[in-house]
């Protein structure tokens, strides 16, 4: 399952109508909100998982860091607390609030809904997209792909189903240009 199905699919549309009853949108306005928001981020991750110890800080975040109460306990999520911890998310992966004042822009075009709204919504989507992928990883073991399901789409550049070349040329890159 990829991560937007995921965050859309959590506690049966909980944790969506719950963003939705946040900010005054519908069920298909936040979808829409969330397809527009979620490949932004997940494109950060991406370059994130891509760069030197990347990956294993990811892994670690998604370890130790209790993301996935955003997917279990949808109430979760109109807590400051939340809003902290997505906007601790979206420094990492976005690098800027002006990158994520431009990622709400560009979605609010996409939806027509306001780009206020997306600001405020951004960290929260950026909690969720976190907690989908720590239930991606802790399924891993029982289901199979899990984790690695949700990133092959966003490590997979050149869009060939496998993201194995994609992160070995990854790593070729790293060892030759540290001088190895």
């Amino acid at each position: 399952m990829d991560i937007l199905s995921a965050i859309l699919a959590a506690q049966g549309g909980g944790a969506s109508r719950q963003l939705g009853q946040q900010f005054g949108l519908n069920d298909d306005q936040v979808g829409s909100a969330l397809s527009a928001l979620v490949p932004a981020l997940a494109a950060g991750v991406s370059r994130n998982a891509a760069s030197e110890g990347g990956l294993g800080a990811l892994i670690g975040a998604l370890s130790g860091g209790g993301h996935q109460q955003y997917l279990d306990n949808p109430g979760s999520l109109g807590q400051a607390s939340t809003v902290q911890d997505g906007n601790n998310i979206l420094g990492h992966i976005l690098g800027s609030k002006d990158v994520s004042r431009q990622v709400a822009t560009q979605a609010a075009t996409q939806t027509g809904i306001s780009p206020d709204i997306l600001k405020q919504m951004l960290p929260m989507a950026a909690a969720m997209m976190m907690g989908a992928m720590s239930k991606g990883l802790s399924q891993q073991p029982q289901q199979g792909g899990g984790l690695l399901d949700m990133l092959t789409p966003m490590l997979d550049s050149n869009r060939d189903g496998s993201a194995i070349d994609d992160v070995i040329g990854s790593v070729g890159k790293w060892l030759g240009g540290s001088g190895r």
